[in-house]
């Protein structure tokens, strides 16, 4: 018997492959349905939304600032600290603030003494009026003496009067006084938990011309969410609409809520030339005009959602959705299975009978989440349509390449 050469092998192998190849293509021109991608219509639920990002902030946040210069003496709150409203934050020196204070209170002693006297020369004075107006009835006084009494008598009330508006003034002083030393103690104005401390023991904090930020405090049991909705969504949008979201750090947890507020303007606005100028000349304000059309508009929506065990933190992403509408246990069929609109505003699909032929039929559409639509009317659960064609690239055999390079 020959044995068996590597030619002989290779002719085999040929003969094999286009053996095969011979069949594949006669079964599959034999089925005209092979090179088409079919999907069933099944029951289930589809859910039309708008995505969005959001951030998450506490739904009050506030920045605990000095309203008095001077060196920081305590420090009372830690960041993650607790607080309620009217608790001590920090300390400030008030010497100052103290000697203000009695300089304030001795200046209004000194007036009420000054009134005092007064009040005192005015019933003298009363006295000497009223002595001088019998004796000059009697014409046992001059005129110039009475007129004299009488003139002494208007001039110490009138002093009297003087001392009560100073005594108002030096009160107020007082007041004054003693709010600025009461601003030495920096309490907190809120019930919140302490993110932030901008300050620390010992610093000199100047507050002359702006208050300066001790603490920032926020109220983190319950997070407000402010989410960016484009333009070409927001038109869909409405308050009240269901909201969902997730945070980067828990994918698999849910948040619900309902959307409580939709701005009517962008944030860019802050920039637009007729607010930012009045005297803009035309052609800044047109580049203006053309610098924030090419830029992305969004329009910024809030929901607050409760936070009971902490785990929103400030500042998170939150991944959104604005649900427009949800079916449930409708027949739905893949959104590629759909035809463009047409014409007349219709929409059509291609199902596949049971013989294997197909015929285009118009169904009436619901909602639409980009992977599955809603099929209100003319296809039944169970009936196959036709979402597309396979690639028409030839493929590549995955039989060995015949020995000896054939």
């Amino acid at each position: 018997m020959k044995p068996v050469t590597r030619t002989t092998i290779g002719a085999l192998c040929l003969l094999a492959f286009v053996a095969g190849l011979w069949w594949w293509r006669t079964h599959e021109a034999a089925d005209p349905l092979a090179d088409l991608l079919v999907a069933e219509a099944t029951n289930t639920d589809v859910q039309q939304t708008v995505q969005a990002t959001g951030m998450l902030r506490p739904v009050r946040l506030v920045a605990v600032g000095a309203q008095v210069s001077g060196r920081i003496t305590a420090m009372k709150v830690a960041i993650g600290d607790t607080v309620k409203a009217g608790d001590l934050v920090a300390t400030i020196d008030s010497l100052t603030q103290e000697n203000d204070l009695k300089s304030a209170q001795a200046a209004l002693a000194d007036v009420r003494a000054q009134k005092r006297q007064k009040e005192a020369s005015l019933v003298y004075a009363e006295a000497v009026l009223e002595r001088e107006t019998e004796t000059y009835a009697k014409q046992a006084s001059s005129k110039d003496a009475f007129e004299s009494a009488r003139a002494t008598v208007a001039t110490t009330r009138a002093q009297i009067d003087s001392l009560a508006a100073q005594i108002t003034q030096a009160e107020v002083k007082v007041d004054t006084a003693k709010v600025d030393l009461g601003y030495t103690r920096i309490v907190a104005p809120i019930d919140g938990t302490v993110l932030l401390v901008v300050a620390q023991e010992g610093q000199t904090v100047n507050a002359v011309q702006s208050a300066p930020t001790i603490v920032v405090l926020g109220r983190i049991d319950r997070m407000t969410v402010r989410a960016e909705i484009s333009e070409a969504d927001a038109p869909k949008v409405r308050i009240g609409q269901p909201v969902v979201f997730t945070i980067l750090g828990d994918l698999d947890r849910r948040w619900e809520a309902k959307l409580e507020a939709l701005d009517p303007a962008p944030d860019s606005l802050r920039s637009d030339s007729a607010i930012t100028s009045s005297t803009t000349s035309t052609s800044s304000s047109t580049s203006s005009s053309s610098s924030s059309s090419s830029a992305a508009i969004y329009y910024y929506g809030r929901f607050d959602v409760s936070n009971p065990d902490g785990v929103l933190r400030t500042y998170m992403t939150a991944q959104v959705k604005v649900i427009l509408g949800e079916s449930k246990g409708v027949v739905t069929v893949p959104t590629a299975a759909l035809s463009p609109v047409g014409v007349d505003g219709g929409r059509t699909v291609d199902v596949i009978a049971a013989d294997g032929t197909t015929a285009r039929r118009k169904v009436s559409v619901g909602l639409d989440d980009k992977v599955r639509v809603e099929i209100r009317s003319g296809l039944a659960a169970g009936e196959k349509v036709i979402v597309g064609r396979r690639s028409s690239e030839p493929k590549t055999s995955s039989m060995p390449r015949p020995p000896g390079g054939l």
